[in-house]
């Protein structure tokens, strides 16, 4: 919609991993595109400012950054640092986007404690609340207010598949009198280490030989249906799971974020079979990486072809530890 505009647009990607589905999803769009791996942009604030002027070689009018989803404390770790680095960049106001079936499920009395001080704490710090999925969901439950006094964020129905909102939201945080309030947290950096540590991440790269030709589809679908089932069989949550597959005919990436629920699916749905497949899996899950793993692996034994040059990293996030952290009396 931006460029339609005529404004050149930028994305900055995050992740305790390396190898992002994110990021074969953006280059096969043919963004502009990089990525900050190996740790929130807290604690790699050193790397997001060097590939924020990295990208000034693109001459973007517009960079977003979308940071790990277990993050929060990103006024004071991240906002506040780059208003004293970079004068030459305006912040927008803070969006923290919100999937409705995720959040009736956190914000729940029953809910997951660590998966909840990790939600709440994001939506306090929030300018803007954009809830998303607007297409599936036209009535969502309201968005509390979380903290004491106040009206809370300003909150907005977005849909990425049918566009509602979307052009809307672009105006207030851009060109609108919104203005970026950088709400410092008050938050517990051991509480916020335990709940981070709950979470397996799991990356995983292989190249798929069929002896029998299969498109795209026909080998995403059958992957993630079972994984998905194996994860449920386990009582082990997915926060989300994402599973990109490049092959000589196009590619597709299927994602989702709860057990269970319905993937959406981009890229060539029609493409032919071929007989080679390199598929990148990204999970995030409530649950012991070493179990994690033992799933997955399963799944790639019970796969009717061979899988070669597997890699595959599962782990809990380390503590984080902020490079800067800017307080609430600079932040004014």
């Amino acid at each position: 919609m931006l460029e339609q505009r005529g404004l050149r647009c930028a994305v900055i990607l995050n992740d305790q991993g390396d190898e992002l589905v994110d990021m074969r999803h953006a280059d096969a769009q043919g963004m502009i595109a990089r990525a900050v791996t190996g740790g929130c942009f807290c604690c790699r604030f050193s790397v997001l400012m060097a590939i924020m002027d990295e990208l000034r070689t693109s001459d973007p009018d517009v960079i977003f950054a979308e940071p790990v989803g277990s993050c929060t404390d990103i006024s004071a770790t991240v906002l506040g640092p780059l208003r004293e680095e970079f004068d030459r960049f305006r912040l927008a106001p803070f969006s923290v986007l919100v999937d409705p079936a995720r959040s009736a499920e956190l914000l729940n009395d029953e809910a997951d404690s660590d998966l909840a001080f990790l939600f709440r704490k994001q939506l306090q710090e929030a300018d803007l609340v954009c809830i998303s999925k607007a297409d599936l969901y036209p009535d969502p439950a309201t968005i509390p207010r979380l903290n004491a006094g106040g009206s809370g964020p300003a909150a907005r129905h977005l849909s990425a598949k049918t566009g509602q909102g979307v052009q809307e939201w672009l105006d207030e945080i851009l060109f609108g009198s919104l203005e970026a309030e950088a709400t410092t947290l008050e938050i517990d950096y051991a509480r916020y280490a335990r709940a981070e540590a709950a979470l397996a991440w799991l990356n995983l790269n292989f190249n798929l030989e069929l002896a029998f030709p299969l498109s795209p589809a026909l080998v995403v679908g059958p992957f993630l249906d079972r994984l998905d089932e194996a994860l449920t069989r386990a009582a082990i949550s997915i926060v989300h799971l994402k599973v990109f597959d490049s092959s000589a005919t196009g590619w597709l990436k299927a994602a989702l974020c709860a057990n269970g629920e319905e993937p959406t699916v981009e890229g060539n749905l029609d493409a032919s079979a071929a007989s080679r497949h390199e598929l990148l899996v990204n999970l995030r899950a409530k649950g012991d990486p070493a179990q994690v793993r033992e799933i997955v692996e399963a799944q790639l034994r019970q796969l009717e072809a061979e899988a070669l040059d597997v890699r595959l990293d599962c782990f809990s996030p380390a503590a984080p530890k902020p490079e800067r952290r800017v307080p609430r009396a600079k932040l004014g």
